[in-house]
């Protein structure tokens, strides 16, 4: 059978997250339909037409998915999902909001968070904050599966030739209704998509201590920003920031961490970067026993020597 893969945008572009989402489906060997639904999401659809391995691509315009509440994003899914074997999405707060729902209708369980893909029904995701891996093998007649991202490459972008067949949505359920959005605009790389994330812990003590250290050094790189729970815990940055197991997963080229002690809830959101560097005062930091180059000294005193030899 044929395989759903539900896709993330913001009605113009399609996020990075839904391209592994399709390479994960795709390890399955059967054909891939796309579903972007959203209000005046005709040009997310276009885009997503060009991705490598998609076949179809269905869209629901309806001004009910205009902002992707989990009560009317649900009934579509799970009025389509009958017609798949496999339901695919990204494990991101999209992901993690929609499909629960979805499954829920269809009286199935969701896999969540795979790192792997082992078979039809048998798939790999980590457990206890990345400390063990665990092998699932699902018997649901329909499988509803949210992708680490970070797991997976991404599917080529450009290249596909897949037709976009527009569909009738599920309509507006009337279980919710969207009042508002506070949303956080940086000219700085998305935290989950950036090839350098530069980080601050609460070893830098103030938010303002926070900005002053940390932006240099990430001008300099290009770099996102991220944080530990404690950090934005104590007030130094929004909570999007926050890298960890209740917060984004992430696994850029260069990851540095700076005044972070490496609990184990930061570690399971970082740990499989590339290249991870460690700035900390405390020779006894865990943060050290997953970094490949560790500083140990006043942050204070090495970041802005890092800047200035930059």
């Amino acid at each position: 059978m044929t395989i759903l893969v539900v896709a993330e945008h913001n009605h113009q572009n399609i996020r990075t997250a839904t391209l592994n989402a399709v390479t994960a489906a795709a390890k399955l060997g059967q054909p891939i339909d796309l579903l972007v639904a959203g209000s005046g999401c005709a040009g997310a659809a276009q885009e997503a037409a060009k991705i490598v391995g998609v076949a179809k691509v269905l869209c629901a315009d309806d001004p009910a998915y205009a902002n992707f509440l989990a009560e009317n994003m649900g009934a579509l899914i799970a009025k389509l999902a009958p017609s798949y074997s496999h339901v695919f999405a990204p494990a991101t707060s999209f992901g993690k909001n929609v499909m629960p729902r979805a499954a829920g209708l269809c009286d199935v369980a969701v896999i969540s968070d795979i790192s792997g893909v082992e078979g039809d029904d048998t798939f790999v995701r980590p457990i206890y904050a990345g400390n063990a891996i665990a092998t699932v093998k699902s018997s649901d007649k329909i499988k509803f599966i949210t992708v680490r991202g970070t797991a997976f490459d991404k599917a080529a972008a450009e290249g596909g030739t897949a037709t976009v067949e527009k569909i009738e949505g599920a309509g507006d359920t009337g279980l919710s209704s969207f009042v508002g959005a506070e949303l956080t605009q940086s000219a700085r790389p998305e935290l989950t998509a950036a090839s350098v994330v530069v980080s601050g812990g609460r070893g830098l003590g103030s938010a303002e201590k926070f900005k002053e250290i940390l932006e240099p050094l990430a001008d300099k790189l290009n770099a996102a920003i991220g944080a530990s729970r404690a950090a934005v815990d104590a007030g130094y940055i929004s909570n999007d920031s926050q890298v960890g197991q209740t917060g984004k997963i992430v696994a850029p080229t260069l990851y540095i961490a700076v005044g972070i002690s490496g609990a184990i809830q930061h570690l399971a959101g970082m740990k499989d970067s590339t290249v991870i560097v460690a700035i900390n005062k405390d020779p006894d930091a865990p943060i050290f026993s997953v970094a490949d180059y560790g500083i140990e000294g006043d942050l204070f005193t090495l970041v802005p020597e890092l800047v200035q030899a930059l």
